[in-house]
């Protein structure tokens, strides 16, 4: 049987917790994936994902689990990989599906609130960076995507790394209000940081869970890690 590893940054702070939680999302993509044996490691902890790479053979995947093919993914994960023959897949947030399949995830929470798209604010709570203009792009055009799927009364993007924050981006909006994590897995921003610049502008719609958690996502890692083999 073929083998992935699924790879997120992981919380340099307090590792294993991270690490737990993204071996339970493995072991969660694993029991949808009928062909492919799926594991994990989080860049954080220490030699975890050497040591994962090691015990697997040379025609492994990396599953990166990140919302853009920032500087995580283009050099410090191939560094780790070092001269391991391994095979990166394309991260989270690069998934030509994923704007289809979260407008669908907010459809859902739109219709269990009994809320209308056009009546309710989005606001797209992502991380930025004050280095690199890639990850605002993706969330930007993510949010453009959605806006050609779904038509809120208003799409607002804010980040936690740079302007406009996501205090500013959710300021104003009313009480029937989604806020969506563009995140891959719930860490330090998302528990923290997030919730605090929501406080900030008094928000008091409903906080969606981040991105990599919402109902349909594992299934679609799960397919394109079989996909990943099967065009091989």
């Amino acid at each position: 049987m073929p083998h992935a590893i699924i790879v997120a940054h992981g919380q340099p702070s307090d590792p294993e917790p991270a690490e737990a939680s993204l071996a339970t999302f493995a072991a969660e993509v694993n029991a949808l994936a009928a062909d492919v044996s799926v594991h994990s490691a989080t860049l954080a902890n220490s030699d975890a994902l050497e040591e994962v790479m090691d015990s697997l053979p040379h025609d492994t995947v990396i599953y990166p689990l990140f919302m853009a093919k920032g500087w995580f993914v283009t050099s410090a994960l191939p560094k780790r990989i070092g001269d391991r023959n391994l095979r990166i897949l394309s991260p989270l947030g690069t998934d030509p599906m994923l704007p289809d399949l979260v407008s669908d995830a907010l459809k859902s929470a739109l219709k269990e609130n009994d809320w209308s798209a056009t009546a309710s604010d989005l606001i797209v709570a992502a991380h930025g960076s004050g280095r690199s203009r890639n990850p605002s792009a993706v969330a930007n055009d993510f949010a453009e995507q959605l806006s050609q799927r779904m038509t809120f009364r208003s799409i607002r993007v804010g980040f936690v790394e740079e302007p406009p924050s996501i205090s500013d981006a959710a300021n104003g909006v009313s009480d029937q209000s989604l806020c969506l994590p563009f995140f891959a897995c719930r860490g330090g921003h998302v528990l923290e940081d997030v919730p605090e610049e929501l406080n900030k502008a008094r928000f008091r719609g409903i906080v969606l869970p981040v991105i990599g958690e919402l109902p349909p996502i594992k299934r679609q890692i799960a397919d394109t890690l079989q996909a990943a083999f099967s065009a091989a």
